[in-house]
Formats: C-alpha cells, sequence, structure tokens
C-alpha cells in the first residue's frame, strides 16, 4: 500500500513528441467505432496484448487539451467482491492503488486535439483506460485497427451486395422503391434518372435499401399510388374511403390511424383486392 505522506506529485503529460502527426493521420482516414461497455473478464485482462494503442473521445470533439480523471476512482473488482481505488501512477506498474509499492509518482492523463497515444510500455495506463476507468466507452473509445477493418470491410460487402440488386431491378421495382424516398418527384423522373438515383440510394445506405428491396408492401404501396395519380382509384377527401373512379363503388374503409396507401397496399393481397390488382397493373401497363 502506498503511503499518502510520501507521495509526490509531479505534473507528466504521457504524450509522444509527433502528437500532431499521430492527430492528422489518425483523422484523415478515421472511422467511428464505438464498442459497447463491457465488463472486463479474466482472459481479456491476462491475454492482454503489448502495443502501443490509441483512445479518441467518443463525441468526435477536438479540444486542445482534456485532461480527464486520473486518481480517486473506484472500480468493482467482482471476483475480490468490493470497490477497489485506482489512480495513474507513472512509476507503478499497475493501476490498483493497493498494489502500489514505494514512492508513487502520479501523472496527468490528457487528450490533445481530442486524441490520446500510449505507448506500449505503459501497460498500467493502458489498462486503466481500456478496462477499469468508469469513463471507458462513455467519454474515451480506444482505436482497434483491425475491428475496424472488420467494419469497413462488412459495409463494403453490404454496397456491394446492395448495388448487384440495384442493377437487376426492372424499372416497376427501381420507382416503387424511390417513391419512398422522393415521393410523388418520381413521376417526372425518366428511367435512367430513376436508375441512377437508385444505384446512388444503394451505394450511401444499402442497409435501408435491402430492407426496401426485401419489402413486398413498397411494391403494392406503389400500385397503388399510382393508381390514384391515373385516375384508376379515388381517394376521398377526408383520405378514409377508397373507390373504383369509373363506377364509384366503394372498395375499401381505411383503418383508423392507419395510412390509406399502406392500406390499400395490404387490401391488395386479399381475394377481393387481387382480383382489383389485376385490373390496376393491365391498365397502368
Amino acid at each position: 500500500m502506498a503511503k499518502k505522506a510520501n507521495t509526490k506529485k509531479v505534473e507528466v503529460e504521457p504524450q509522444i513528441e509527433t502528437m500532431e502527426e499521430v492527430v492528422t493521420e489518425f483523422f484523415e482516414d478515421a472511422v467511428d467505432m464505438e464498442p459497447k461497455r463491457k465488463e472486463p473478464t479474466n482472459r481479456v485482462i491476462n491475454d492482454w496484448e503489448i502495443k502501443d494503442r490509441r483512445y479518441l473521445l467518443k463525441d468526435g470533439s477536438k479540444p486542445l487539451s482534456l485532461s480527464v480523471k486520473s486518481r480517486g476512482i473506484y472500480y468493482f473488482d467482482e471476483k475480490k467482491g468490493y470497490e477497489r481505488e485506482i489512480s495513474y501512477a507513472e512509476n507503478q506498474n499497475t493501476p490498483f492503488t493497493e498494489e502500489m509499492k514505494g514512492q508513487v509518482r502520479l501523472g496527468r492523463i490528457v487528450f490533445r486535439n481530442g486524441v490520446l497515444f500510449v505507448p506500449k510500455n505503459k501497460v498500467a495506463l493502458q489498462k486503466m483506460l481500456s478496462i477499469y476507468h468508469p469513463q471507458n466507452n462513455k467519454l474515451w473509445y480506444e482505436v482497434k485497427p483491425k475491428q475496424r477493418a472488420v467494419q469497413q470491410l462488412d459495409t463494403l460487402n453490404y454496397e456491394l451486395d446492395a448495388m448487384i440488386a440495384a442493377r437487376g431491378l426492372d424499372i416497376d421495382e427501381v420507382e416503387a422503391i424511390m417513391r419512398v424516398q422522393l415521393g410523388s418527384k418520381v413521376a417526372q423522373m425518366s428511367s435512367k434518372e430513376l436508375k441512377r438515383d437508385i444505384m446512388i440510394f444503394a451505394k450511401n445506405d444499402p442497409f435501408k435499401f435491402l430492407g426496401l428491396v426485401n419489402d413486398d408492401n413498397v411494391v403494392m404501396r406503389n400500385v397503388a399510388i399510382k393508381a390514384v395519380e391515373n385516375n384508376m382509384i379515388v381517394l376521398s377527401a377526408d383520405q378514409r374511403t377508397f373507390t373504383w373512379a369509373s363506377s364509384g363503388r366503394k372498395l375499401l374503409s381505411v383503418p383508423f390511424e392507419e395510412h390509406p396507401f399502406s392500406a390499400l397496399a395490404a387490401w391488395f393481397k386479399t381475394d377481393e383486392g387481387m382480383e382489383v390488382l389485376k385490373v390496376v397493373e393491365k391498365q397502368l401497363k
């Protein structure tokens, strides 16, 4: 146990001399990686990899300097069953105050321009920042290049799948999906404009695009809108009733609090609605 009376406080900022280069290099191709907070397991602690580590402020801000609390912090050790005080001491090989020996030289933890670089020889500080400190994954997070590469690869694969799917859609499907994005504007767009925009949409937001591609209601909803736009089916002024334009025959009463075109799209899938759908699709061709 370190004796408080003999403690000598030295203001030391654990930074490398080329911090500006580190900041420039990292932020040029930064990808936000914000892993969820997990309680450290014995395996995580015991299999600790000796390497340089970088930490970024989680909100993406880049203040000139930001000091982090480095002493008087407590970590609940489930294995021991009690809270243990942790501190950053430059001349100790542990962050736990009770395990420190001899004179303790306390240091500061300072982010510069939103970045903190901790070399591999400062294992105690790294463990404090990555495992024990309560602000880990709240105020900052550790940059993990391997995890970032996995995420980037997954995103690229989604983009590729989405763009391949977009290229294979027929024009009716393209129009149906782009109507979700652009609304009635699609009625004034050429087929080439729609195909261009859906490729851009697939690349920029592959997750949403693939979700729409697999949503059967998107196509049915588009048919419903086109039927109304082409005066085949009439939607009442209060948007509660659909009728045949030619005969005035009532087709559907829209359920309370349901979107009218979503209701009509769902109705097209019923036995009665399928007969109307066949007529509508034939006339729309």
